[in-house]
């Protein structure tokens, strides 16, 4: 059984950082941790994705150049440093795994995640 347990949300100014984690579990082969995001009243977006087997990733164009995804093979956990923080970033950001690698990093759509955390609350006050 997969597990996926975020962690790293909290309240943050803007212009700020925040790391998110996402400890992965159970996966027996290659696999893709995504970052979603759902904020009140709007649509789940997705943010970041990347691959266990080669480390490709993908960004959100909202995000690029401000949000870094990375893994740690050895602790099978993955990190989004979310810099330059906005008060437009406040969400929930869900943490999801994907068997289906090479799709999830080309088109992160959530129907391609079938795993998912619990979500942990990102607040960028303005």
């Amino acid at each position: 059984e997969v597990q996926l347990v975020e962690s790293g949300g909290g309240l943050v100014q803007a212009g700020g950082s925040l790391r998110l984690s996402c400890a992965a579990s159970g996966f027996t082969d290659d696999y893709a941790i995504g970052w979603f995001r759902q904020a009140p009243g709007k649509e789940r977006e997705g943010v970041s994705c990347i691959s266990s087997s080669d480390g490709s990733t993908y960004y959100a164009d909202s995000v690029k150049g401000r949000f870094t995804i990375s893994s740690d093979n050895a602790k099978n956990t993955v990190y989004l440093q979310m810099n330059s923080l906005k008060p437009e970033d406040t969400a929930v950001y869900y943490c999801a795994g994907s068997t289906v690698t090479r799709v999830a990093v080309t088109t992160m759509t959530a129907a391609d995640f079938g795993s998912w955390g619990q979500g942990t609350q990102v607040i960028v006050s303005s």
